[in-house]
């Protein structure tokens, strides 16, 4: 089939990498602009972006794809098909009915539950025993369209948001073969959506901040699914925020943020946490035993 690609990050990747594979033409990639990154903030390409090159595919980068002059390069593409993965841009009715058969989205969750931005961040912190990931064919509403593939998977008491991101895009770019020859031959079932949706809201920094007044299951829950970005923290005992990228529920009571021990075990509402891997500001992720040889937090220390 003749195909567009539109995706950005890294979860994409394995999504393009299969379609490539399975010996379809894709025709035009189209990914976010490159951003400033790093300390120097350097122009820096996307994941999707830098995989296509370093596969010679030709590679679109419009500011919004609800410009006159980026829906026309679009249309002339003349596609059979586009295949959508966390491309990050609201797509217009002229360019859903571009393609001959429509476009396709490969989406983080089990639709109608957390329709959205952070799919996958949402269900960890939610506390949700199982995700998965779906292809349905999209429409101008917000993640709203017709179901045509799914595959669920459970969410580990381990995971994060980084762990359970890469197992869904490896599994997600396995359904795109099947579902494109279904389309192709026009054998697919498209199942439209029923139940009451749930809204996945973009992470905000503004609720990374850890709040120890929640149940320890909650607490654990909010820190694995903003793990590694934009990372839940708290403030140490010198004031500068440390973050928290891996947690474990764990025994214990006490007056919510006090140390119970000197290996960062923290009381909450009810029950406790472990913290296990943590980031001072401006240092590098390092397990918290090793944290506690250069800033120690003994028991009784009452965390911000």
């Amino acid at each position: 089939m003749r195909l567009a690609f539109m995706g950005t990050p890294e979860f994409a990747v394995p999504s393009l990498a299969e379609l490539i594979a399975s010996g379809h033409e894709i025709v035009a990639v189209y990914s976010q602009p490159p951003r400033p990154k790093g300390r120097g903030q350097k122009l820096t390409p996307s994941p999707v972006h830098a995989f296509a090159e370093s596969m010679g595919l030709p590679v679109f980068t419009p500011e919004t794809m609800k410009a006159a002059d980026a829906i026309e390069v679009f249309q002339s593409l003349d596609l059979d098909a586009a295949c959508v993965v966390a491309y990050g841009q609201i797509l217009k009715a002229e360019v859903l009915e571009a393609p001959r058969l429509g476009c396709f989205n490969l989406h983080g969750s089990l639709l109608p539950r957390w329709r959205g931005a952070a799919p996958i961040q949402r269900a960890i912190m939610a506390g949700d025993a199982r995700t998965g990931v779906q292809i349905m064919r999209m429409t101008e509403g917000l993640d709203e369209g017709a179901i045509l593939l799914s595959e669920v998977l459970d969410i580990r008491p381990d995971d994060t948001a980084a762990s359970l991101s890469e197992r869904m895009s490896v599994t997600g770019a396995t359904l795109w073969t099947r579902a494109l020859a279904a389309i192709e031959r026009g054998g697919v079932t498209e199942t439209p959506q029923t139940g009451e949706p749930t809204y996945a809201r973009k992470i905000t920094p503004a609720e990374a901040r850890i709040d120890w007044t929640r149940p320890a299951a909650e607490v654990d829950a909010h820190i694995r699914g903003l793990s590694p970005v934009p990372g839940a923290w708290f403030t140490g005992p010198d004031g500068g925020r440390i973050k928290v990228l891996m947690s474990a529920v764990a025994e214990g009571e006490g007056t919510p943020g006090a140390a119970l021990d000197d290996a960062l075990t923290v009381a909450c509402r009810s029950g406790a946490v472990r913290l296990i891997r943590v980031q001072r500001e401006g240092r590098a992720a390092q397990p918290a035993a090793e944290m506690l040889n250069g800033l120690p937090i003994p028991a009784g220390t009452v965390l911000g």
